[in-house]
């Protein structure tokens, strides 16, 4: 049957049932009171022998349910010359009476009841009916796969994997990929570098898909392809140098929850779906889509566990000093995401520090080291405060703002401290930064704090980041689109 062909419905009453509905069940005496007063069809969606006693179809595909558009069971139709002139759903006595024209119909039967969901609109199985009977929203290439080949494999193979096993984009994962987004599949989302190519949201769709998403994360995927394709975030660049850095995506509002990404204990690690995927999906976007694969553009050095995948959620809900979110302009409560050019985390301890003023210099100490003693502003970077060392600025009444201000009062270092050839290192800044009384190690703004982990250990992360500004990358924040 084309896609587009629906199964004609026969002239007279038409009604589609389930045995699996209580109402369904209920009208049964009806059922068969019509089937001896007017032309009758009956379709059961389940059992083919339901209802008992009244001759009825196996609507066992869906075909009809789909075509004809039954949300709730039970539904009555009327149909005059093969088109459809009338319906209702539930039991409705005086609706039934109107439309078949037979009464009384069930007069022991209460004057209404409420129907069921269809099994054509069963979230689990619209995907799969919307691919069989629907024409395709879908323009991607289809590949076959021979019965014996395994897909897997097949995946690895063609280079589309990051070298773990993705989840073969079949059409129907994409289409209930889709429903994730209010967005059509063939929206441009991005121009992904470093092929400059664009990217639909279908595109996007199966990268997630094959990341082992769930529908409600493509939104923040969508978000994260978005804003890694700015001028200022700089993808291309990104690639291109052999520093093992890669996009570091800090997500945070109420969706965060509602999504059920990790904020808590190993937020930066795994285990946790969304924080596992939604930045996979992301890379592969940038590898599949863009170009950007490893020993091609791509030329870290070393790389990092992160540029397979490095998500997070900032505990914004219980955090002392609010979201790095709002630090960059979004509105408090407002889903967003913060991509960050980063390497991986490093750890800082400090499980003595009960003072304010010492927890701010152990830290101090810890960012001093960042890439190198003696680079200074050149690199930026993110605390990840864990709960208990937050608790000791919060406890003292410390803000952002004094936090960050109290661990740069401990970041400045003289000219003649920094430049090459000093305490016998060669690397360092040049020669004229010897007069400078004092520089800081990150320019204003480039420290930047969130709030994330277990509430138990004295430990807080520091991601380092890429050279910054016009020549590196900028972070970037935006408020995630559905």
């Amino acid at each position: 049957m084309p896609a587009d062909a629906a199964p004609a419905l026969p002239d007279g009453i038409v009604v589609v049932v389930k045995d699996e509905c209580a109402t369904c069940r209920t009208v049964v005496p009806v059922l068969a009171h019509l089937a001896d007063s007017v032309p009758l069809t009956v379709y059961t969606q389940d059992d083919p022998a339901f209802p008992d006693g009244v001759p009825s179809l196996h609507d066992d595909d869906l075909a009809v349910s789909w075509h004809h558009h039954i949300e709730t069971v039970p539904t009555v139709i009327r149909v005059v010359d093969g088109v459809e002139a009338d319906r209702t759903v539930g039991w409705h006595r005086d609706e039934w009476e109107r439309i078949t024209g037979v009464a009384p119909l069930g007069p022991d039967l209460p004057a209404m009841r409420p129907g069921c969901g269809s099994m054509s609109v069963d979230p689990d199985r619209v995907a799969e009916l919307d691919v069989r009977f629907g024409a395709s929203v879908l323009a991607s290439r289809r590949i076959d796969v021979a019965d014996a080949e395994d897909d897997i494999e097949m995946m690895y193979t063609r280079g589309w994997t990051d070298g773990f096993p993705v989840v073969p984009p079949t059409e129907e994962r994409v289409m209930r990929m889709l429903a994730g987004t209010s967005r059509a599949p063939s929206d441009v989302v991005a121009t992904v570098p470093p092929d400059l190519v664009d990217v639909t949201v279908e595109k996007v769709a199966i990268a997630a898909v094959m990341a082992g998403c769930l529908p409600e994360y493509l939104p923040w995927v969508l978000t994260a392809v978005e804003t890694a394709c700015t001028d200022e975030f700089n993808m291309h660049g990104l690639l291109a140098t052999t520093m093992p850095v890669g996009p570091v995506i800090v997500c945070s509002g109420p969706g965060t929850r509602a999504i059920g990404m990790n904020s808590g204990g190993n937020a930066l690690g795994q285990g946790n779906r969304a924080n596992s995927t939604i930045g996979r999906a992301l890379q592969l976007v940038v590898r599949n889509v863009g170009g950007g694969r490893p020993g091609e553009v791509d030329r870290a050095t070393h790389g990092g566990p992160g540029k397979v995948s490095f998500c997070f959620a900032e505990n914004d809900a219980e955090s002392p000093y609010g979201s790095l979110a709002v630090e960059h302009g979004i509105e408090p409560g407002v889903d967003a995401i913060t991509l960050f050019a980063g390497e991986g985390p490093r750890c800082v301890v400090d499980q003595l520090s009960r003072e304010p003023e010492s927890l701010a210099r152990s830290l101090a100490a810890a960012l001093q080291a960042l890439h190198h003693p003696k680079l200074v502003m050149a690199f930026d970077a993110i605390l990840v405060m864990g709960p208990e060392h937050a608790r000791v600025f919060a406890d003292a009444g410390w803000g952002r703002d004094q936090i960050v201000a109290g661990i740069m009062a401990h970041l400045s270092r003289p000219g003649t401290d920094l430049v090459r050839g000093a305490d016998g290192i060669a690397e360092g800044l040049p020669e004229a930064f010897a007069d400078v009384p004092a520089l800081p190690k990150f320019r204003d703004g480039g420290l930047m704090l969130t709030y994330a982990g277990g509430g138990a250990g004295l430990f807080s992360e520091i991601i380092g980041g890429w050279v910054n500004g016009d020549t590196g990358s900028k972070p970037v924040t935006r408020a995630v689109t559905y």
